[in-house]
C-alpha cells in the first residue's frame, strides 16, 4: 500500500512515465519511514517495484533527490490538514488543540513518518539539511503564530512552550498504540490541556 501522507503532485500530468515516478515515490516513502533513509537504497527501492536500479536513475538522480520531493509532499500535505484544523477553532487554545490533533494524527497514520518528516544527517549532508529546514518553515510557522497568540504567564516563553510540544508530538509513535483505551485525537487534546493548566495565567 502507497504511503497516504505523501501528497500527488496536482501539475495535471497523467503520462505513464509520470505515473511511474509517482508510484517510485510511495514506495521509497514506505521504506524510508520502515528502515530511515540511510538503511534504505536506491536498489531497495528499485525491487520493491520489480525495475532495475538503472531505471531509477532514469526517473531520479540520486536517493536525495527522492527524499527531498517526498518530504516536500508530506509536509504539504501535513500543512493542509493542520491549517483546515485550525480554521475549525474558536479561540487560540481551541485551535492549538486541534492542529495538535491533526499533527498527531498525520504521524499515526504513517507510523514511523517522523523518519521522513524530521530527518537527521550527519554533517556532510549539510545541503539536504538547508533543504529540508526550508521545507519545513513554512509548516513550523503555523505553530510558531499559534503559540505566539496565546494567553500565557509571563515567564513562560512560547517559542520553549513549542518545542516542548512538537517534540513530545513526534516522539509519541513510537510509543501510542490504537486500542489502548486512548485514542490518538485523546493524547494529542491531552498534551494541550495539560500545558494550558500549567502555563496560562491564574484566573
Amino acid at each position: 500500500m502507497g504511503n497516504p501522507n505523501v501528497k500527488p503532485r496536482q501539475d495535471g500530468k497523467g503520462s505513464k512515465s509520470e505515473s511511474r515516478r509517482e508510484e517510485l515515490l510511495r514506495k521509497a516513502a514506505d521504506l524510508i519511514a520502515q528502515k530511515g533513509f540511510e538503511g534504505t537504497s536506491m536498489r531497495d527501492i528499485a525491487a520493491a517495484v520489480n525495475i532495475l536500479p538503472g531505471s531509477l536513475y532514469h526517473h531520479f538522480k540520486s536517493k536525495e533527490d527522492m527524499l527531498i520531493e517526498i518530504h516536500q509532499r508530506v509536509v504539504d500535505r501535513m500543512y493542509d490538514r493542520v491549517v483546515e484544523a485550525i480554521e475549525a477553532g474558536k479561540t487560540p487554545w481551541e485551535k492549538l488543540e486541534n492542529a495538535a490533533v491533526a499533527h498527531f494524527e498525520g504521524l499515526i497514520e504513517s507510523r514511523n513518518l517522523v523518519n521522513i518528516i524530521s530527518p537527521n544527517f550527519p554533517e556532510e549532508r549539510g545541503a539536504i539539511n538547508e533543504q529540508i529546514k526550508e521545507q519545513r518553515s513554512r509548516y513550523e510557522d503555523v505553530f510558531r503564530d499559534l503559540f505566539a497568540g496565546l494567553d500565557l504567564r509571563p515567564d513562560v516563553q512560547p517559542n520553549v512552550l513549542r518545542l516542548q510540544v512538537l517534540g513530545s508530538l513526534n516522539f509519541a509513535p513510537f510509543w501510542f498504540r490504537e486500542g489502548g483505551g486512548l485514542t490518538a485525537t485523546d493524547v494529542a487534546r491531552q498534551f494541550v490541556r495539560n500545558l494550558r493548566q500549567g502555563c496560562a495565567p491564574l484566573a
